[in-house]
């Protein structure tokens, strides 16, 4: 079993949640891994004002291919755990898209 396949996700009547634990202050924004059953994702935006909120919402919008609506916290929007809702996306959908966005880079090396 991947760690990618050991993810929390459950499908709703309206999307798939999944927990995420956040670094905010990175370098930059992205996936960095799965840890117990939770995305791992830097942020480089602050936690102050909502600003790392905002921030991992545009991400999951991007990467998901959905409205930034279409991203909503159903739990943890003050702590660096989290559980998100994709609305319109289910879980298998999320687990490809995060699989993805972890697989190496098939570039040659520089």
């Amino acid at each position: 079993m991947t760690a990618v396949s050991a993810l929390r996700i459950r499908d709703t009547p309206h999307g798939a949640v999944f927990e995420v634990h956040v670094h905010p202050r990175a370098k930059r924004t992205a996936i960095t891994g799965v840890l117990d059953g939770r995305v791992k994702l830097a942020l480089a935006s602050p936690p102050v004002d909502g600003r790392a909120n905002e921030e991992l919402q545009r991400f999951f919008a991007r990467l998901f291919e959905v409205s930034r609506g279409a991203v909503q916290f159903v739990g943890g929007e003050h702590t660096r755990d989290k559980r998100v809702l994709i609305s319109g996306r289910d879980g298998a959908a999320i687990l490809a898209v995060i699989e993805r966005a972890l697989a190496p880079s098939k570039l040659p090396p520089s």
